[in-house]
């Protein structure tokens, strides 16, 4: 396997740590300074993959898959990674400490807005990974070491379409409550 997938493993590893440590010390430790400190280092670990990528490429490596997903990390990241944090939070007060409420579960135009919300989030991951990618392509300035990396953006707009496809329907076909018809 390719270094760069294994610092994007790592990434994505110390993304959760970070996560996991700030709401350990914002609710375990009662030290809420020092949880938002953990919580607000997440983007750093972005920044390190990127700039570990960009100098990967820079002394002459060939784009691969790892150098693309790093970009596609980084647009999830910044389009999801409020979300996903949030997410954390509430499991967290669910799981760790029982005090947090499950989210209800919605349908109808409600579920279809949400699923649109989150195609939108989508769309902003794929247009900053988009950019990233196509910014690294002009930064190397060899189309021939790059390619892959449009490779990727094929598959990726592939699936930001089937992605679109699937929130759409849902405004024409709701989901439904269990036992409703």
């Amino acid at each position: 396997m390719n270094w760069i997938i294994w610092i994007i493993i790592a990434c994505e590893i110390g993304f959760w740590v970070l996560i996991i440590l700030g709401l350990a010390a914002r609710y375990l430790l009662n030290r809420k300074k020092l949880g938002l400190v953990l919580l607000a280092l997440t983007p750093l670990v972005d920044l390190l993959l990127l700039a570990v990528s960009a100098i990967d490429l820079y002394h002459g490596a060939k784009a691969n898959i790892g150098h693309g997903l790093a970009a596609v990390y980084i647009g999830v990241s910044v389009g999801f990674g409020k979300n996903m944090i949030r997410w954390a939070d509430r499991q967290f007060r669910i799981r760790v400490l029982k005090t947090g409420e499950k989210e209800k579960d919605l349908f109808g135009l409600e579920f279809a807005k949400a699923n649109l919300i989150g195609w939108l989030r989508h769309l902003l991951a794929y247009c900053i990974g988009g950019s990233l990618i196509a910014a690294t392509v002009l930064f190397v300035g060899d189309f021939e070491r790059t390619s892959e990396l449009v490779g990727i953006m094929r598959v990726w707009t592939i699936v930001l379409a089937i992605d679109l496809i699937i929130t759409l329907s849902y405004f024409f076909w709701p989901k439904k409550e269990k036992g409703r018809i």
